[in-house]
Protein backbone atom coordinates (compact mmCIF):
# COMPACT_ATOMS: atom_id res chain seq x y z
CA UNK A 1 0.00 0.00 0.00
CA UNK A 2 1.27 3.90 -0.72
CA UNK A 3 -0.22 6.91 0.32
CA UNK A 4 1.31 10.85 -1.01
CA UNK A 5 0.00 13.93 0.67
CA UNK A 6 -0.71 17.06 -1.02
CA UNK A 7 -1.73 20.37 0.24
CA UNK A 8 -4.70 21.76 -1.12
CA UNK A 9 -5.38 25.00 1.12
CA UNK A 10 -4.02 26.66 4.26
CA UNK A 11 -6.11 23.84 6.13
CA UNK A 12 -6.96 20.99 3.98
CA UNK A 13 -5.08 18.00 2.51
CA UNK A 14 -5.53 15.10 -0.07
CA UNK A 15 -4.17 12.22 1.11
CA UNK A 16 -3.65 9.63 -1.96
CA UNK A 17 -4.04 6.17 -1.28
CA UNK A 18 -3.38 3.07 -2.63
CA UNK A 19 -3.98 -0.64 -1.85
CA UNK A 20 -2.61 -3.31 -3.11
CA UNK A 21 -4.70 -5.95 -4.62
CA UNK A 22 -2.96 -9.09 -3.46
CA UNK A 23 -2.95 -8.13 0.23
CA UNK A 24 -6.92 -7.01 -0.04
CA UNK A 25 -7.56 -10.06 -1.06
CA UNK A 26 -5.74 -12.41 0.63
CA UNK A 27 -6.99 -10.82 3.68
CA UNK A 28 -10.74 -11.09 2.26
CA UNK A 29 -9.42 -14.99 2.25
CA UNK A 30 -8.10 -14.91 5.81
CA UNK A 31 -11.44 -13.63 6.56
CA UNK A 32 -13.93 -15.55 5.37
CA UNK A 33 -11.86 -18.57 6.52
CA UNK A 34 -12.13 -17.48 9.84
CA UNK A 35 -16.02 -16.66 9.37
CA UNK A 36 -16.19 -20.33 8.29
CA UNK A 37 -15.40 -22.17 10.78
CA UNK A 38 -18.08 -20.18 13.03
CA UNK A 39 -20.96 -19.61 10.84
CA UNK A 40 -24.31 -21.38 10.98
CA UNK A 41 -26.56 -21.98 7.49
CA UNK A 42 -29.32 -23.91 7.02
CA UNK A 43 -28.47 -27.29 5.49
CA UNK A 44 -24.84 -27.44 6.86
CA UNK A 45 -23.28 -28.08 9.88
CA UNK A 46 -21.82 -25.29 12.04
CA UNK A 47 -17.56 -24.99 11.12
CA UNK A 48 -18.77 -27.04 7.73
CA UNK A 49 -19.96 -24.71 5.51
CA UNK A 50 -18.35 -24.86 2.11
CA UNK A 51 -15.53 -21.68 1.47
CA UNK A 52 -17.34 -21.33 -2.29
CA UNK A 53 -20.69 -20.69 -0.12
CA UNK A 54 -19.22 -18.61 2.40
CA UNK A 55 -17.95 -16.61 -0.34
CA UNK A 56 -21.37 -15.78 -2.42
CA UNK A 57 -23.23 -15.17 1.17
CA UNK A 58 -20.43 -12.88 2.94
CA UNK A 59 -18.10 -11.98 0.53
CA UNK A 60 -18.84 -8.73 -0.95
CA UNK A 61 -19.60 -7.61 3.01
CA UNK A 62 -16.11 -8.68 4.17
CA UNK A 63 -14.26 -7.29 0.91
CA UNK A 64 -15.93 -3.78 2.44
CA UNK A 65 -14.64 -4.24 5.56
CA UNK A 66 -11.25 -5.10 4.31
CA UNK A 67 -10.75 -2.20 1.96
CA UNK A 68 -12.39 0.16 5.40
CA UNK A 69 -9.93 -1.16 7.36
CA UNK A 70 -7.26 -0.79 5.07
CA UNK A 71 -7.98 2.91 4.44
CA UNK A 72 -8.13 3.78 8.25
CA UNK A 73 -4.62 2.18 9.09
CA UNK A 74 -3.38 3.85 5.88
CA UNK A 75 -4.53 6.91 6.76
CA UNK A 76 -3.94 7.15 10.37
CA UNK A 77 -0.30 5.70 9.71
CA UNK A 78 0.27 8.54 6.62
CA UNK A 79 -1.41 11.35 9.90
CA UNK A 80 1.55 9.91 12.11
CA UNK A 81 3.96 10.35 9.65
CA UNK A 82 3.31 13.87 8.84
CA UNK A 83 2.47 14.27 12.75
CA UNK A 84 -0.69 15.93 11.67
CA UNK A 85 -3.73 16.42 14.13
CA UNK A 86 -6.93 16.18 11.77
CA UNK A 87 -9.94 18.71 12.40
CA UNK A 88 -12.98 16.83 11.97
CA UNK A 89 -13.85 13.30 9.87
CA UNK A 90 -12.15 12.33 6.35
CA UNK A 91 -14.33 12.32 3.45
CA UNK A 92 -12.68 8.85 1.71
CA UNK A 93 -13.52 8.98 -2.17
CA UNK A 94 -12.13 6.52 -4.84
CA UNK A 95 -9.78 8.44 -7.37
CA UNK A 96 -10.95 10.06 -10.92
CA UNK A 97 -9.85 7.24 -13.62
CA UNK A 98 -10.01 4.50 -11.03
CA UNK A 99 -11.68 1.22 -11.93
CA UNK A 100 -15.07 1.93 -10.69
CA UNK A 101 -16.03 -1.80 -10.52
CA UNK A 102 -13.18 -2.47 -7.98
CA UNK A 103 -11.60 0.81 -7.01
CA UNK A 104 -8.05 0.43 -4.85
CA UNK A 105 -7.23 3.85 -5.34
CA UNK A 106 -8.48 6.29 -2.85
CA UNK A 107 -8.38 10.32 -1.72
CA UNK A 108 -8.94 11.45 1.65
CA UNK A 109 -9.70 14.78 1.85
CA UNK A 110 -9.62 16.60 5.61
CA UNK A 111 -8.29 19.68 7.21
CA UNK A 112 -6.00 20.04 9.93
CA UNK A 113 -5.82 22.00 13.01
CA UNK A 114 -4.31 25.53 12.35
CA UNK A 115 -0.61 26.24 14.30
CA UNK A 116 -1.91 28.82 16.20
CA UNK A 117 0.51 31.29 18.32
CA UNK A 118 -1.32 32.97 21.45
CA UNK A 119 -1.16 36.98 20.94
CA UNK A 120 0.13 39.14 24.02
CA UNK A 121 -2.67 40.43 25.55
CA UNK A 122 -0.24 42.15 28.57
CA UNK A 123 -1.06 45.58 27.00
CA UNK A 124 -5.33 45.32 27.12
CA UNK A 125 -7.61 46.94 29.44
CA UNK A 126 -10.18 44.80 31.05
CA UNK A 127 -12.38 46.63 33.11
CA UNK A 128 -13.78 44.38 36.20
CA UNK A 129 -17.41 46.02 37.62
CA UNK A 130 -17.14 46.68 41.64
CA UNK A 131 -20.62 46.12 42.74
CA UNK A 132 -22.34 46.43 46.20
CA UNK A 133 -25.22 44.50 47.30
CA UNK A 134 -26.91 46.92 49.85
CA UNK A 135 -29.63 46.58 51.98
CA UNK A 136 -31.41 48.64 49.58
CA UNK A 137 -31.18 46.17 46.59
CA UNK A 138 -32.08 43.85 49.36
CA UNK A 139 -35.34 45.64 49.28
CA UNK A 140 -35.50 46.41 45.97
CA UNK A 141 -35.57 42.70 45.48
CA UNK A 142 -37.69 41.50 47.94
CA UNK A 143 -40.41 44.11 46.35
CA UNK A 144 -39.91 42.50 43.10
CA UNK A 145 -40.82 39.00 44.73
CA UNK A 146 -43.76 40.58 46.26
CA UNK A 147 -45.10 42.24 43.00
CA UNK A 148 -44.20 38.90 41.17
CA UNK A 149 -46.87 37.12 43.44
CA UNK A 150 -49.26 39.96 44.18
CA UNK A 151 -52.78 39.78 43.65
CA UNK A 152 -55.36 42.34 42.42
CA UNK A 153 -58.50 43.62 42.70
CA UNK A 154 -60.19 45.00 40.66
CA UNK A 155 -61.17 49.67 41.06
CA UNK A 156 -63.46 51.93 39.65
CA UNK A 157 -60.58 55.03 39.00
CA UNK A 158 -58.53 55.36 35.93
CA UNK A 159 -55.97 53.09 35.11
CA UNK A 160 -52.29 54.03 36.55
CA UNK A 161 -48.75 52.86 36.16
CA UNK A 162 -48.75 49.10 37.79
CA UNK A 163 -52.31 47.87 37.74
CA UNK A 164 -53.34 45.16 35.81
CA UNK A 165 -55.71 46.18 32.54
CA UNK A 166 -57.87 44.33 30.69
CA UNK A 167 -58.32 46.06 26.95
CA UNK A 168 -60.01 44.92 23.44
CA UNK A 169 -57.68 46.89 20.00
CA UNK A 170 -56.80 46.56 16.79
CA UNK A 171 -54.09 48.40 14.60
CA UNK A 172 -54.16 49.06 11.36
CA UNK A 173 -51.57 50.27 8.73
CA UNK A 174 -52.60 52.13 5.81
CA UNK A 175 -56.37 51.48 7.05
CA UNK A 176 -55.15 48.24 6.83
CA UNK A 177 -55.62 45.24 9.81
CA UNK A 178 -52.12 43.89 10.24
CA UNK A 179 -50.90 40.29 11.37
CA UNK A 180 -50.81 40.46 15.30
CA UNK A 181 -52.66 43.99 15.56
CA UNK A 182 -55.31 42.98 17.41
CA UNK A 183 -56.28 41.75 20.52
CA UNK A 184 -59.28 40.58 22.91
CA UNK A 185 -59.53 40.90 26.61
CA UNK A 186 -55.52 41.19 26.58
CA UNK A 187 -54.53 41.70 30.55
CA UNK A 188 -51.62 43.38 31.06
CA UNK A 189 -49.76 44.85 33.57
CA UNK A 190 -49.02 48.82 32.72
CA UNK A 191 -45.19 49.30 33.25
CA UNK A 192 -44.34 46.17 33.21
CA UNK A 193 -42.92 46.48 29.10
CA UNK A 194 -45.01 43.64 27.75
CA UNK A 195 -45.92 46.67 25.17
CA UNK A 196 -44.33 49.15 23.56
CA UNK A 197 -44.11 52.37 26.22
CA UNK A 198 -46.02 54.90 24.22
CA UNK A 199 -48.90 52.34 23.35
CA UNK A 200 -49.14 51.84 27.50
CA UNK A 201 -48.32 55.40 28.12
CA UNK A 202 -52.01 55.80 26.36
CA UNK A 203 -54.08 53.70 28.35
CA UNK A 204 -52.80 55.41 31.23
CA UNK A 205 -55.65 57.60 32.95
CA UNK A 206 -58.62 55.70 30.89
CA UNK A 207 -61.46 54.77 32.30
CA UNK A 208 -63.63 51.47 32.26
CA UNK A 209 -65.47 51.40 28.83
CA UNK A 210 -63.53 54.54 27.41
CA UNK A 211 -62.70 53.65 23.90
CA UNK A 212 -59.63 55.67 22.86
CA UNK A 213 -57.98 56.15 19.23
CA UNK A 214 -53.78 57.55 19.00
CA UNK A 215 -51.37 57.06 16.23
CA UNK A 216 -47.79 55.59 17.44
CA UNK A 217 -44.62 54.61 15.17
CA UNK A 218 -43.30 51.32 15.19
CA UNK A 219 -39.20 51.81 16.91
CA UNK A 220 -36.42 51.33 13.70
CA UNK A 221 -35.15 47.80 15.61
CA UNK A 222 -38.96 46.57 16.63
CA UNK A 223 -38.82 42.72 16.42
CA UNK A 224 -41.88 42.90 13.74
CA UNK A 225 -40.11 43.91 10.81
CA UNK A 226 -42.83 43.64 8.53
CA UNK A 227 -44.17 46.90 11.16
CA UNK A 228 -41.35 48.83 11.97
CA UNK A 229 -40.49 52.24 11.25
CA UNK A 230 -44.12 52.23 10.27
CA UNK A 231 -46.96 54.25 11.72
CA UNK A 232 -49.88 52.91 13.33
CA UNK A 233 -53.70 54.06 14.47
CA UNK A 234 -54.65 52.30 17.18
CA UNK A 235 -58.37 51.92 18.80
CA UNK A 236 -58.44 50.32 22.25
CA UNK A 237 -61.13 49.64 24.65
CA UNK A 238 -60.13 49.66 28.52
CA UNK A 239 -62.56 46.98 29.94
CA UNK A 240 -61.17 46.38 33.35
CA UNK A 241 -58.53 48.20 35.95
CA UNK A 242 -57.44 46.05 38.44
CA UNK A 243 -55.11 47.46 41.76
CA UNK A 244 -52.08 45.59 42.87
CA UNK A 245 -52.39 44.32 46.59
CA UNK A 246 -48.55 43.14 47.73
CA UNK A 247 -48.41 40.82 50.58
CA UNK A 248 -46.58 41.92 53.96
CA UNK A 249 -43.51 40.83 54.72
CA UNK A 250 -44.02 38.84 57.38
CA UNK A 251 -43.43 35.19 58.19
CA UNK A 252 -46.49 34.03 55.46
CA UNK A 253 -44.49 35.61 53.15
CA UNK A 254 -41.00 34.12 54.42
CA UNK A 255 -42.88 30.80 54.27
CA UNK A 256 -43.91 31.72 50.44
CA UNK A 257 -40.43 31.82 49.80
CA UNK A 258 -39.10 28.81 51.19
CA UNK A 259 -37.93 29.61 54.86
CA UNK A 260 -39.55 27.11 56.97
CA UNK A 261 -39.64 28.87 60.59
CA UNK A 262 -40.75 32.21 58.72
CA UNK A 263 -37.91 33.94 59.97
CA UNK A 264 -38.24 37.26 58.22
CA UNK A 265 -34.28 37.70 59.22
CA UNK A 266 -33.39 34.48 57.75
CA UNK A 267 -35.38 35.11 54.39
CA UNK A 268 -33.15 38.47 54.40
CA UNK A 269 -30.10 36.90 54.80
CA UNK A 270 -30.91 34.32 51.98
CA UNK A 271 -31.70 36.82 49.73
CA UNK A 272 -28.76 38.87 50.62
CA UNK A 273 -26.69 35.94 49.71
CA UNK A 274 -28.72 34.97 46.52
CA UNK A 275 -28.05 38.07 45.27
CA UNK A 276 -24.49 38.50 46.01
CA UNK A 277 -23.89 34.73 44.00
CA UNK A 278 -25.96 36.57 40.85
CA UNK A 279 -23.34 40.05 41.23
CA UNK A 280 -20.56 37.68 41.21
CA UNK A 281 -21.81 35.84 38.87
CA UNK A 282 -22.24 38.50 36.68
CA UNK A 283 -19.35 40.67 37.48
CA UNK A 284 -17.50 37.37 36.43
CA UNK A 285 -19.22 36.89 33.13
CA UNK A 286 -18.47 40.63 32.04
CA UNK A 287 -14.91 40.01 32.79
CA UNK A 288 -14.38 36.69 30.76
CA UNK A 289 -16.43 38.59 27.89
CA UNK A 290 -13.59 41.00 27.88
CA UNK A 291 -10.97 38.36 28.03
CA UNK A 292 -11.72 36.06 25.72
CA UNK A 293 -12.52 38.97 22.72
CA UNK A 294 -8.52 40.10 24.01
CA UNK A 295 -7.70 36.34 22.92
CA UNK A 296 -9.40 36.70 19.93
CA UNK A 297 -8.63 40.40 18.64
CA UNK A 298 -4.59 39.73 19.37
CA UNK A 299 -4.42 35.81 17.96
CA UNK A 300 -5.59 35.56 13.97
CA UNK A 301 -6.31 31.90 13.94
CA UNK A 302 -8.31 30.31 10.95
CA UNK A 303 -11.16 28.15 11.52
CA UNK A 304 -11.10 24.92 10.22
CA UNK A 305 -14.80 24.85 7.97
CA UNK A 306 -15.48 20.91 9.49
CA UNK A 307 -14.94 22.49 13.03
CA UNK A 308 -17.07 25.04 12.22
CA UNK A 309 -19.78 23.32 10.30
CA UNK A 310 -20.60 20.79 13.58
CA UNK A 311 -20.51 23.87 15.48
CA UNK A 312 -23.49 25.06 13.52
CA UNK A 313 -25.10 21.93 13.52
CA UNK A 314 -24.40 21.75 17.41
CA UNK A 315 -26.32 25.17 17.73
CA UNK A 316 -28.95 24.04 15.71
CA UNK A 317 -29.94 21.27 17.45
CA UNK A 318 -30.39 23.32 20.40
CA UNK A 319 -32.38 25.74 19.19
CA UNK A 320 -34.53 22.88 18.14
CA UNK A 321 -34.42 21.31 21.81
CA UNK A 322 -35.04 25.29 22.77
CA UNK A 323 -38.26 25.19 20.66
CA UNK A 324 -39.49 21.72 22.04
CA UNK A 325 -39.14 22.69 25.53
CA UNK A 326 -41.20 26.07 24.64
CA UNK A 327 -43.69 23.72 22.95
CA UNK A 328 -43.10 24.46 19.53
CA UNK A 329 -42.57 21.71 17.20
CA UNK A 330 -39.13 21.87 15.27
CA UNK A 331 -39.42 19.00 12.96
CA UNK A 332 -38.88 19.72 9.41
CA UNK A 333 -38.29 23.45 10.88
CA UNK A 334 -35.80 25.19 8.37
CA UNK A 335 -32.51 26.56 10.33
CA UNK A 336 -30.50 28.50 7.98
CA UNK A 337 -27.05 27.36 8.68
CA UNK A 338 -25.89 31.27 7.54
CA UNK A 339 -27.68 32.41 10.91
CA UNK A 340 -25.10 30.94 13.10
CA UNK A 341 -22.28 31.13 10.75
CA UNK A 342 -20.51 34.11 12.73
CA UNK A 343 -21.26 32.71 16.16
CA UNK A 344 -20.01 29.09 15.22
CA UNK A 345 -16.77 31.13 13.97
CA UNK A 346 -16.17 32.89 17.15
CA UNK A 347 -16.88 29.64 19.25
CA UNK A 348 -14.19 27.40 16.98
CA UNK A 349 -11.46 29.81 16.95
CA UNK A 350 -12.55 30.68 20.77
CA UNK A 351 -11.39 26.88 21.59
CA UNK A 352 -8.65 26.67 19.62
CA UNK A 353 -6.56 29.26 21.25
CA UNK A 354 -8.20 28.87 24.96
CA UNK A 355 -7.13 24.99 24.14
CA UNK A 356 -3.85 26.28 23.56
CA UNK A 357 -3.32 28.74 26.46
CA UNK A 358 -4.45 25.92 28.12
CA UNK A 359 -1.45 23.69 26.88
CA UNK A 360 1.43 26.21 27.24
CA UNK A 361 0.46 27.78 30.77
CA UNK A 362 -0.77 24.14 32.15
CA UNK A 363 -4.29 25.46 33.72
CA UNK A 364 -5.86 22.06 33.26
CA UNK A 365 -8.36 21.61 35.91
CA UNK A 366 -7.47 20.28 38.91
CA UNK A 367 -9.56 17.68 41.53
CA UNK A 368 -9.55 19.62 44.33
CA UNK A 369 -10.60 22.66 42.31
CA UNK A 370 -13.72 20.64 40.01
CA UNK A 371 -14.51 19.57 43.78
CA UNK A 372 -14.84 23.42 44.86
CA UNK A 373 -16.72 24.44 42.09
CA UNK A 374 -19.83 22.06 42.29
CA UNK A 375 -19.39 22.37 46.82
CA UNK A 376 -20.13 26.15 45.28
CA UNK A 377 -23.25 25.03 42.75
CA UNK A 378 -24.57 22.98 45.50
CA UNK A 379 -25.30 25.76 48.02
CA UNK A 380 -27.59 26.57 46.15
CA UNK A 381 -29.85 23.65 46.60
CA UNK A 382 -31.65 22.58 50.16
CA UNK A 383 -29.58 19.49 50.59
CA UNK A 384 -26.28 20.36 48.88
CA UNK A 385 -25.02 16.90 49.72
CA UNK A 386 -27.44 15.25 47.57
CA UNK A 387 -26.68 17.40 44.74
CA UNK A 388 -22.76 17.03 44.98
CA UNK A 389 -23.20 13.04 45.14
CA UNK A 390 -25.40 13.45 41.89
CA UNK A 391 -22.72 15.30 40.06
CA UNK A 392 -19.86 12.43 41.15
CA UNK A 393 -22.24 9.86 39.29
CA UNK A 394 -22.06 11.06 36.05
CA UNK A 395 -18.67 11.49 33.88
CA UNK A 396 -20.57 14.27 31.80
CA UNK A 397 -21.40 16.07 34.61
CA UNK A 398 -18.20 16.25 35.92
CA UNK A 399 -16.24 17.24 32.88
CA UNK A 400 -19.29 20.03 32.36
CA UNK A 401 -17.86 21.12 35.56
CA UNK A 402 -14.06 20.76 34.64
CA UNK A 403 -14.80 23.20 31.78
CA UNK A 404 -15.83 26.07 33.92
CA UNK A 405 -13.13 25.72 35.62
CA UNK A 406 -10.29 25.55 32.87
CA UNK A 407 -12.20 28.74 31.84
CA UNK A 408 -11.95 30.10 35.27
CA UNK A 409 -8.25 29.20 35.47
CA UNK A 410 -7.57 30.56 31.75
CA UNK A 411 -9.49 33.81 33.23
CA UNK A 412 -6.79 34.22 36.20
CA UNK A 413 -4.05 34.08 33.98
CA UNK A 414 -5.74 36.36 31.72
CA UNK A 415 -6.44 38.76 34.83
CA UNK A 416 -2.93 38.64 36.21
CA UNK A 417 -1.52 38.95 32.66
CA UNK A 418 -3.31 41.76 31.30
CA UNK A 419 -4.29 45.48 32.99
CA UNK A 420 -6.93 44.98 34.82
CA UNK A 421 -9.14 48.21 36.50
CA UNK A 422 -11.21 48.31 38.95
CA UNK A 423 -14.19 50.45 37.83
CA UNK A 424 -17.49 50.96 40.48
CA UNK A 425 -20.53 50.08 38.82
CA UNK A 426 -24.26 50.96 39.61
CA UNK A 427 -25.81 47.60 40.75
CA UNK A 428 -28.96 48.21 38.35
CA UNK A 429 -26.59 48.76 35.75
CA UNK A 430 -25.00 45.28 36.38
CA UNK A 431 -28.06 43.54 36.34
CA UNK A 432 -29.32 44.99 33.51
CA UNK A 433 -32.19 47.04 35.40
CA UNK A 434 -33.43 49.50 32.77
CA UNK A 435 -36.53 50.60 35.17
Amino acid sequence: MAATMEQTSQLERRLDITLAQTQIDGEVQNRLKQLARTVKMHGFRPGKVPMKVVAQQYGEQVRREVMGDALQQNFSDALREQNLRIAGYPRFEPKAGSDAAVPMEFSATFEVYPDLVVGDIAQAVIARPQVEASEAEVDKTIDIMRKQRATYDNVSRAAAEADRVTIDFEGKIDAQVFEGGVGTDVAVVLGEGRLLKDFESQVVGMNVDQTKSFELRFPDDYHGKEVASKTATFSVKLKQVAEAKLAPVDADFAKMLGVADGNVDTMRKEVRENLEREVKRRINAKVKDQIMQALLDSTPVESPKSLVDMEIERMQNGMRQELESRGVKSDGMPMDASIFEAAAQRRVKLGLILAEVVRINGLQAKPEQVRAQVEEQAQTYEVPAEVVKWYYQSPDRLRDVESMVVEENVVAWALATAKVEDKKTDFDELMGNTK
